[in-house]
């Protein structure tokens, strides 16, 4: 096959290394993501006079929830005749394996718990500031797994298409769709959509308006995507959906449900008042 047209694709995923210390992009792209994101949520806590202090706890809820959340959707959902068998490596995260829909999963029950145990609101005030910053976190991290040549497309001629040399599946001289980048792009038009929503419109007012536009873009997309990405597991070769599709189809459900709400209920005013509110 012709190659001359494609993208050759073989970059190394390790940046530098020091002794035993790996710096990776992905590693890399992940810690920007918690940074831009922790920035760009604590100033919409700011116009809302959130205290800082559930800036600070917010953090730390949604990083512990997204690595556990991630791990354990991967292996319950992708990796169970695997893990079932050898538990003792479910803990071990250093040797890759994070689904995105486990990390969903994850944050939702951390915001759920944040908000009975911080804020005393709703969950819909914290995940109409969240959202924004996830979107933007799921374009680093696709990002990523181009460099690590990973979560790669299905075999294609389009003259755009990316062979992945160090892909590891059969036949990496195959050009194929730049999957991690059609959902980079998508990620990143969803994130810009979100923050006009929230900064130039009355979306924020409209609670739950802007988190169902955030599952719309990040998981509508992922279900066309996935029909030109190659099956992450064996077992999904043999089905009509894979497993990332029919993992998404309940978050745009959810995603109709929370806009149909946000338009029938009457606006609201998110910021905080009284003791609870930031202090000057």
């Amino acid at each position: 096959m012709e190659l001359v047209n494609y993208i050759t694709w073989a970059p190394n995923p390790e940046i530098f290394s020091l002794g035993p210390l790996s710096v990776r992009y992905y590693g890399l792209f992940f810690a920007m993501a918690f940074l831009l994101g922790y920035y760009l949520v604590d100033r919409m806590f700011r116009r809302d006079n959130a205290p800082e202090e559930w800036m600070e706890k917010l953090f730390i809820y949604v990083m512990v929830a997204t690595v556990i959340g991630a791990r354990l959707g991967h292996v319950f959902f992708y990796g169970w005749d695997y893990y079932s068998q050898n538990p003792g490596e479910i803990l071990m995260v250093w040797r890759g394996g994070l689904a995105s829909h486990g990390g969903a999963i994850g944050i939702l029950v951390a915001i759920w718990l944040y908000s009975k145990l911080v804020t005393k609101r709703s969950m819909l005030w914290t995940m109409d500031k969240l959202v924004i910053a996830v979107a933007l976190a799921a374009v680093f991290i696709r990002l990523g797994n181009l460099m690590n040549s990973e979560i790669i497309g299905s075999p294609t001629t389009v003259p755009w298409a990316f062979v992945f040399e160090k892909a590891h599946v059969h036949n990496p001289e195959i050009p194929r769709h730049p999957a991690q980048l059609y959902e980079a792009i998508s990620y990143l038009i969803t994130f810009i959509v979100l923050i006009f929503m929230y900064w130039k419109t009355n979306a924020a007012k409209r609670q739950g308006l802007i988190f169902g536009v955030f599952l719309i873009g990040i998981f509508a997309t992922r279900i066309l995507i996935e029909f030109v990405k190659e099956n992450q597991e064996a077992f999904e070769e043999t089905m009509t959906l894979n497993m990332g599709q029919i993992l998404s189809i309940p978050f745009v459900i959810l995603a109709g449900v929370l806009i149909y709400q946000s338009f029938k209920k009457p606006l609201i005013d998110t910021a905080i008042t009284g003791k609870q509110k930031r202090k000057k």
